[in-house]
């Protein structure tokens, strides 16, 4: 008798479970713990291929071992080529068309941002619960979790009729410019499809990303009359470019640096009688001396913001600013787009309610809308205005694009499941 009651108390967890979900979607989870041997050896196999963003035959072998995946599961395959001007490997598509449910967008990325000429990492489990590598949750991790949830499905055939499009691009780290051409196919793909979910590292089990800033640029110039110091501040000399930079600097922070959701960074500032600064090696050089007033001063900087409406705002005070110089002095400010913000949309909200509830009915708990200042710009940002988004359903970890990059494994099997019974119930 005590054993029976041990035994029930043990099951009592997966008798909960079950009464929440349904009989295909047991299945589902059976498949996706049957295969985790399997997942975990796919996930060392690309970590273990380098793939930085400019390691062009790396970004495509790791594109070839997700084409052989797709293919066994009867998705058409293709590789989406760049023009040799972008210095870009491409992208790696996988669709599949059918009329039943959400049409589905499936983001990932191939690249990473360890070079070939880094030091290599690979995958490596530091004990039952970690493990790393290079890109092993950003996002190699991620791209993994997709075609074990896919699997899932598959092995049940719950993918008849379906319409997915998985798009893994080859330089999310890095973009290739002008992202008017590296994103066109991306976008018009996107435009397709119903909702977009993006696997990049989950911050935290309970929360995904109905909302992230974007990204833009700034380049600030200042002119001053040069001449001697001891002239500075005075009517003929004035302040100088270096003083007109600090100012327009510190007023930017004084006028703007309180405002949610938005932030300035100047990166690089070069300064002096003469100034050359080459913004595509991020280096600068200049000439002066202490006893000369200077003549140019640079100042790069970026720019990031929730929304556009938040951009432009920005970007006007920003102008207004630039342009109540100091005696002696002139400038101007140039901005340059980048990556749009994700805005927060209803459309965004309604998708998060049906991950929440799968995580409920899978006795994992609430999931919730995280800070959208706490990510940077992704690319399911390119796409945001289009369709109904959610991100940071990726794998979990620490230390991204740094040496010592890890996964939770513990996590691991949980987030694939979640991401599973998620694609399921949005195609059904």
């Amino acid at each position: 008798m005590k054993k029976h009651f041990l035994f029930s108390l043990l099951l009592l967890p997966f008798i909960v479970f079950s009464q929440n979900l349904k009989a295909p979607e047991v299945n589902i989870i059976a498949k996706v713990k049957a295969d985790m041997p399997q997942t975990l050896d796919l996930l060392k196999e690309v970590v273990n291929i380098n793939s930085g963003t400019l390691n062009h035959a790396g970004v495509r072998a790791v594109g070839d071992v997700f084409k052989r995946e797709f293919d066994a599961m009867g998705f058409t395959t293709e590789w989406v080529k760049l023009p040799d001007s972008l210095n870009r490997a491409g992208h790696f598509v996988a669709t599949r068309k059918g009329n039943q449910g959400k049409k589905l967008f499936l983001i990932g990325h191939l690249d990473t941002v360890f070079e070939k000429s880094m030091p290599f990492t690979p995958f490596t489990k530091l004990n039952d619960s970690t493990a790393t590598g290079q890109g092993a949750n950003d996002m190699k991790g991620g791209d993994v979790m997709i075609v074990a949830a896919l699997k899932a499905l598959h092995a049940n055939g719950l993918l008849d009729n379906t319409s997915i499009t998985v798009y893994f691009t080859g330089d999310e780290e890095s973009s290739g410019k002008p992202t008017s051409v590296s994103r066109k196919d991306y976008i018009d793909r996107a435009k397709t499809c119903d909702i977009a979910l993006a696997y990049e590292t989950a911050q935290s089990f309970g929360i995904a990303a109905t909302a992230r800033r974007g990204a833009s640029g700034w380049e600030l110039t200042t002119h001053g009359q040069t001449g001697h110091s001891s002239g500075v501040f005075g009517k003929r000399a004035g302040y100088g470019s270096i003083y007109e930079a600090a100012r327009i600097l510190n007023e930017f922070r004084e006028t703007l640096s309180a405002e949610q959701y938005l932030t300035f960074n100047p990166g690089v500032m070069v300064g002096g009688t003469e100034v050359n600064y080459d913004p595509k090696t991020a280096k600068g050089e200049s000439v002066g001396k202490t006893n000369i007033v200077a003549q140019k001063t640079i100042v790069t900087g970026d720019l990031r913001f929730l929304t556009e409406s938040q951009k432009e705002n920005a970007r006007t005070k920003m102008r207004e600013i630039v342009a109540r110089n100091l005696p002696g002095t002139s400038a101007e400010i140039e901005f340059s787009d980048g990556i749009p913000g994700m805005e927060p949309k209803p459309g965004n909200v309604k998708v998060l309610a049906v991950l929440d509830q799968v995580s409920r009915d899978l006795g994992m708990g609430p999931v919730k809308a995280g800070d959208p200042g706490s990510r940077g710009a992704g690319d399911i940002s390119y796409i945001a205005e289009y369709v109904d988004c959610l991100d940071g359903l990726g794998a979990s970890g620490s230390g991204a694009h740094a040496p010592g990059e890890t996964i939770n494994l513990k996590e691991y099997p949980a987030l694939i499941q979640r991401s599973a019974l998620l694609m399921y119930r949005l195609t059904r």
